[in-house]
């Protein structure tokens, strides 16, 4: 990608707590208006490496810079250009959601030309205008979630830094929070960790995983399903001998791909059957037609495309020097 083109730059970053490595040899770049999604378990090092993006925490060692400026020496133009949704949303509950959203634009330094017209903004866009005049003690998670949304777009941030920003709220809400980030990725570029990989996958342009503090993957969504797609399996159930398998495999339009199938027997005496298909070939109507003339049984034929699931799966049965030996697999 051109360097101007990038908003973050993130190279070789690390960070202790004491003995603990809690983020190890991080490298990555994100181009503007992207939406990218932050994925990976429970100390994973998904929050580390959002604080440290954000000015909040130090890094032990490597660099970082938003938009151009440096995260350790030009922290304050960082800032400037960053709005930052915490996993927990310190709001005040005597304040009115009003009052809040004014005392924040304050402390961001807006002038006060500004504040009013960007209040109004940002209860408008995040639908809060039915609750601009409660107090945020009494508001529901979803409600709570948007306030700290609309906070963190007062100041006009070019990114958007959002940690969890779906996590407890109802299927309803959760689509609400969803369709707003799709359209707020139209204007800026959006940083937000998840553990939902449905919810992921429906909204972003690129998915970073992490484990254990290394970066396991770094890929664009569509390089992700170019990949499933070369990676297609038939999957099939049939009842007879492996030699009359092998024989309808062999007559059908498989090519070589018969001779890499991989059978694994069923409790009922029924086989499993799963081979490789090369590109797009659909071989099932012939596959049908010939393991039914070879007088084997057929109960089950289906195409398997692996999953973001699966591919989260395959990470988290890695070992961690694996991944420190090929980041980006």
């Amino acid at each position: 990608m051109d360097h101007l083109a990038m908003m973050v730059e993130i190279e070789h970053l690390s960070k202790y707590f004491g003995p603990v490595l809690a983020v190890s040899d991080v490298s990555l770049k994100i181009g503007r208006n992207e939406i990218v999604g932050l994925l990976g378990n429970n100390g994973a090092g998904k929050s580390t490496l959002m604080r440290m993006l954000t000015t909040y925490l130090p890094a032990t060692s490597g660099r970082m810079t938003v938009d151009g400026f440096d995260v350790l020496t030009q922290s304050q133009d960082v800032r400037r250009r960053i709005g930052y949704l915490p996993e927990s949303i310190p709001l005040y509950p005597e304040m009115r959601v009003e009052e809040y959203l004014r005392y924040r634009a304050q402390l961001k330094g807006l002038s006060r030309c500004k504040v009013r017209p960007r209040i109004e903004h940002v209860l408008g866009r995040c639908r809060l205008g039915e609750v601009r005049r409660r107090q945020c003690g009494t508001l529901s998670k979803g409600f709570r979630q948007r306030v700290g949304l609309a906070d963190a777009l007062l100041a006009e941030p070019a990114l958007l830094i959002l940690d969890e920003p779906t996590d407890g709220l109802d299927p309803g809400q959760k689509q609400e929070a969803l369709a707003l980030l799709r359209d707020l990725g139209r204007e800026h570029t959006i940083v937000f960790s998840s553990h939902l990989l449905g919810e992921v996958e429906s909204l972003v342009n690129r998915i970073v995983i992490l484990r254990r503090g290394h970066l396991a993957l770094d890929k664009r969504i569509e390089e992700l399903r170019e990949e499933a797609d070369r990676e297609r399996t038939l999957r099939f159930e049939v009842r007879g001998g492996r030699e009359a398998v092998d024989g309808a495999l062999r007559n059908c339009s498989l090519g070589e791909s018969a001779r890499s199938v991989r059978y694994n027997p069923l409790p009922d005496g029924w086989l499993q059957g799963e081979l490789r298909l090369p590109g797009s070939l659909d071989p099932r109507e012939d596959l049908v037609r010939q393991i039914t003339g070879a007088g084997v049984g057929l109960r089950h034929i289906e195409f398997h495309r692996p999953s973001l699931n699966d591919r989260w799966n395959e990470i988290n049965n890695r070992d961690v020097a694996s991944l420190a030996a090929a980041p980006s697999a």
